[in-house]
């Protein structure tokens, strides 16, 4: 029975944390866009991205099979 004492506040605190976390992805917008990253990845936008020094370097390098 006394482990109770100390499970409950451990359990009550764990979940007012998880809470906070919860609450602040709400509030700074993590879950704002939910459909944009899945379909991100169907663009061929690819190269666009690569720094130039890596481009460069891509260029060099032969084909991978």
């Amino acid at each position: 029975m006394d482990i109770i004492f100390v499970l409950l506040p451990i359990a009550l605190i764990l979940g007012a944390i998880g809470l906070m976390w919860m609450l602040w992805g709400v509030k700074t917008g993590q879950f704002e866009d939910m459909e944009g990253p899945a379909h991100r990845i169907l663009f061929d936008d690819d190269r666009e991205m690569i720094p130039e020094t890596s481009q460069e370097k891509q260029k060099d390098e032969p084909p991978k099979k």
